[in-house]
């Protein structure tokens, strides 16, 4: 059994916003907020990046419109003693979707981590 780190990208919606800057810092509270009242603030939450269609430079993922915000935000957590990658999005998935329900959720990246004696 194997240690992995599981990224993964959430879809939060923010509504009653007027600038980017602000719906972000609203996800990100929104959403450490209700991890930690599910004692998951071992999840580390961050405003996403996209690039930009044209030039590639990275962006802030939030997108506003009529005063509302739909902003990607990345979750990144460790899962410990899972039997593969696919086991530890499965875990990593169930742990915070029970915490962010009804919030879409996609694992993005597993990688597994180093055993101590490497």
């Amino acid at each position: 059994m194997s240690n992995y780190v599981v990224a993964m990208e959430a879809a939060w919606l923010v509504r009653d916003v007027e600038e980017s800057d602000d719906a972000i810092g609203v996800a990100v509270s929104e959403a450490g907020r209700r991890l930690n009242d599910q004692d998951l603030d071992y999840v580390e939450v961050e405003a996403g990046v996209t690039g930009c269609p044209a030039c590639g430079e990275p962006l802030d993922a939030a997108f506003l419109a009529a005063e509302t915000a739909l902003v990607g935000l990345m979750l990144e957590l460790t899962v410990f003693n899972a039997d593969s990658e696919e086991h530890a999005s499965r875990i990593a998935k169930s742990e915070v979707g029970g915490a962010l329900r009804d919030v879409p959720l996609e694992v993005i990246e597993v990688v597994e981590e180093p055993e101590d004696g490497e």
